[in-house]
């Protein structure tokens, strides 16, 4: 499998959960086009309209750390869950490119591919502003 390192950075990532209410854990993995991996986890609050989603953090992580060209996105959850819309918004305008790996955390051997642009076809970035 040539994302290896990748899908088990995203494995791991989900170990790192914080989610004592929905004990939905997840995690996520970047791999940068310098080939560097950024990995991240859903943080849950009481108030669920502050929690943040796996693939977020990791988003967020890789950008305020510099990085602006991602290739992949691995996701790992119980059952290979798709990211939400927020996420897939966030994705579409910071990694329109990349491909996502979807990994069933209880059988990663057999992940499920797409790519940002399938999940979310047609988006709203900040290519559709008008010029000044």
């Amino acid at each position: 499998m040539p994302y290896t390192k990748l899908i088990q950075a995203a494995l791991d990532a989900r170990e790192q959960s914080v989610a004592p209410y929905s004990r939905f854990n997840v995690g996520a993995a970047l791999l940068t086009a310098g080939k560097e991996i950024i990995s991240g986890a859903n943080v849950e609050s009481a108030s669920y309209g502050l929690s943040c989603c796996a693939e977020r953090v990791a988003l967020f992580k890789a950008l305020t750390d510099g990085h602006h060209n991602f290739t992949t996105i691995t996701i790992a959850s119980s059952g290979g869950a798709a990211p939400c819309g927020a996420c897939r918004q966030l994705l579409a305008e910071y990694a329109p490119e990349a491909g996502v790996i979807l990994i069933n955390s209880e059988s990663p051997d057999t992940p499920e591919t797409t790519t940002v642009n399938e999940l979310l076809p047609n988006s709203f970035t900040g290519e559709d502003f008008p010029e000044p």
